[in-house]
């Protein structure tokens, strides 16, 4: 599950540096929303499983 999220930074990161170089500011919202997101789901996943074992 690791994996999918840092994909998803990745792809987030890419976005946000493609945003800027298109000067399209979705673009830009978007992949730093994507990276937002997977930080908080590692930071989730992390979590229980440290509460689960």
């Amino acid at each position: 599950m690791l994996y999918i999220y840092i994909i998803a930074i990745l792809f987030g990161v890419f976005m946000f540096i493609y945003g800027g170089y298109d000067d399209s500011p979705g673009a830009q919202g978007l992949g730093f929303l994507l990276v937002i997101g997977s930080i908080v789901g590692i930071i989730k996943s992390k979590k229980q499983k440290k509460t689960s074992g």
